[in-house]
């Protein structure tokens, strides 16, 4: 499987912040939010990865991650001369995904707690899988309507009348008829390609899966002002309350067998002396002593 990580956007609800750097180059916390995403996708395995964001933003992500041999992945680096809907990311990288089939992550959505992704991407063979997140305010996102014995029924963008307060979180899996969905796609009335069209289009077709993510698992859109502050704070928390670090790609490729011990002390080694670093070495130093 492929991913696309998509960090493409105006950035307009995060003005004035977006004249300094985009938003997914704003700091959650300790780290830049790209790294939550393209950490999600390296848990789950993925090595073939798409990042799309505007002409002017992408050099500072070449810069920032690389061709990412230095991840154990690869990068490929496509534009979005202007937002026009997340289910444009498929029509921007369709020859990167070729025959195979793909996850889209957003590169503002945060996600904490459990394996559910990882198997998710493991055990994922057809049709298309989203995921359902409790909220109390579902008006704002997608909105999957379920039927007495759990099964989707529908997903409606933004209702002014919610059927049910499942959210549809910015993590999307599908086989390979997503090229031919996204290419026969037309604008909504507001002009943009929807994923929530795609979704629907699959749920017509019979091969849309809906997973509701438990209670004990976190999702965040760091998209406004105040969310990025909570997310900082979500993540602050964790870390020192845990010591562990959140979206730390280095650690998940380790980790998943993409970069050995050796490489992860030359990564630590490059870097200047700072509470990143330590806990890279630390890392290193665990696995060290459990080997």
């Amino acid at each position: 499987m492929k991913g696309i990580l998509l960090a493409g956007g105006a950035g307009s609800r995060l003005y004035p912040l977006t004249l300094v750097a985009s938003k997914q180059l704003q700091p959650i916390y300790d780290k830049p939010m790209v790294y939550y995403p393209l950490t999600t996708l390296i848990e789950g395995g993925i090595r073939e990865i798409c990042l799309i964001s505007t002409p002017h933003d992408l050099p500072r992500y070449r810069q920032l991650l690389g061709d990412g041999s230095g991840l154990g992945v690869s990068f490929d680096y496509r534009e979005q001369s202007r937002p026009e809907g997340i289910a444009q990311a498929f029509r921007i990288a369709e020859s990167f995904i070729g025959s195979d089939p793909v996850t889209l992550i957003l590169g503002d959505n945060i996600f904490y707690g459990g394996d559910v992704f990882h198997q998710a991407f493991s055990q994922f063979c057809a049709g298309a899988m989203i995921f359902g997140y409790r909220v109390h305010d579902p008006e704002r996102y997608g909105v999957v309507e379920f039927d007495s014995a759990g099964q989707a029924l529908s997903i409606v963008e933004k209702p002014r009348e919610p059927r049910s307060n499942y959210a549809v979180p910015g993590l999307y899996l599908y086989d390979n008829s997503i090229v031919e969905i996204a290419r026969n796609l037309k604008p909504s009335p507001r002009g943009e390609l929807e994923i929530t069209d795609v979704n629907s289009e699959y749920l017509r077709r019979g091969q849309l899966r809906v997973q509701k993510l438990s209670r004990g698992f976190a999702w965040l859109d760091a998209g406004t002002s105040s969310s990025l502050h909570e997310a900082s704070a979500f993540v602050q928390t964790i870390e020192k309350r845990q010591g562990i670090k959140v979206g730390c790609p280095e650690e998940a490729a380790f980790r998943r067998g993409f970069l050995s011990l050796k490489t992860l002390d030359d990564l630590a080694a490059a870097m200047p002396r700072c509470e990143y670093r330590e806990y890279l070495v630390a890392v290193a130093e665990e696995a060290r002593r459990s080997s």
